[in-house]
């Protein structure tokens, strides 16, 4: 198993020049996408290895469970690094477990909260709180509940009709693409590995820019949509829950600037021979390599295990 165990560990720092150079090179749609597989990849590959780790250092412990033969000498010495990372890795593992349960219980609390302030309201896709403090967001269904677009009497007041058009249809584009998906990706992977946390920002921009765009294009126009963002961002407090929001915090002028500026390219990829795209392809191969060496270090440990299990 050798190092190969502990490769998936530090691999997510390939990733970290295209996280930076996603937003001005690549199409907001293509960003998302690519950076979501890359993170959710490389935290699944990590949190393996974590755990492969993990049953090397259980298995030195006195009073385990695991069969006795996988704590042999000669067991220890074909698996290098049990005595002190194995024991390290059981308290990370559990670390990380802990962490994405209760990020996945917040989304499902947060979301059937968000759906119980809407009951007794019409069940139309816009649904209109009297609120005085200015947000709105995209709402996802839960079961029999269908999609929504939630918005408050006071953000509204601060939009001129066309304005409003460009908030709903930036919402709608948070619902059907799904972005809500993508953004609990990287939430877990960036708990599952810390070095993924630059993907989960990137991520987060890149799907607020997608659904910019879709607006733009519903529109027609993309400087009333860059208006309305920027209306909505000035006249929004911390309010409604952590979903896909028109005027979430983050770099708001950096979306109005994008908006101000012409449509982005939409290549599915960049080119190879540029900043851009030398960074997706070493990004590409440290997920590959994050893959390859996730496996290969399973797959050895099983068979020194199976080796090592009295029949």
């Amino acid at each position: 198993m050798g190092v190969f165990v502990f490769l998936p560990l530090v691999l997510p720092l390939t990733a970290w020049p295209i996280a930076r150079l996603a937003a001005q090179h690549l199409h907001p749609r293509t960003a998302t996408r690519m950076l979501t597989w890359v993170a959710a990849v490389m935290a699944v590959c990590s949190t393996l290895c974590l755990g492969l780790v993990m049953v090397v250092g259980t298995a030195t412990l006195p009073g385990n469970p695991l069969p006795d033969g996988w704590s042999d000498p000669e067991v220890r010495e074909a698996v290098p690094y049990d005595e002190v990372v194995g024991k390290a890795a059981i308290p990370a593992l559990c670390a990380v477990l802990l962490a994405c349960a209760r990020t996945l219980w917040r989304h499902v609390r947060t979301r059937r909260r968000a759906h119980r302030v809407l009951d007794g309201l019409p069940d139309t896709e816009v649904a209109v709180l009297r609120d005085g403090t200015p947000y709105a967001y995209a709402l996802p269904g839960a079961g029999p509940r269908r999609d929504r677009v939630v918005v408050t009497t006071a953000l509204l007041d601060h939009l001129a009709p066309a304005e409003r058009r460009a908030l709903f249809a930036h919402e709608r584009a948070h619902l059907t693409a799904r972005h809500h998906r993508f953004l609990l990706a990287v939430r877990l992977a960036a708990h599952a590995n810390p070095f993924l946390r630059p993907l989960h920002t990137a991520v987060s921009y890149a799907a607020e820019r997608w659904a910019d765009e879709e607006a733009a294009r519903t529109v027609g126009d993309r400087r009333t949509v860059a208006t309305a963002i920027g209306k909505a961002a000035l006249a929004s407090r911390a309010g409604g829950p952590p979903l896909p929001a028109f005027a979430a915090p983050g770099p708001i002028p950096r979306r109005v600037a994008a908006l101000l500026a012409p449509a982005p390219a939409t290549g599915p990829w960049p080119e190879v021979f540029t900043s851009a795209g030398l960074a997706a392809w070493g990004a590409a191969a440290g997920t590959a390599a994050s893959a390859m060496s996730s496996a290969n270090a399973a797959v050895t440990l099983f068979w020194i295990l199976w080796t090592a299990t009295p029949l």
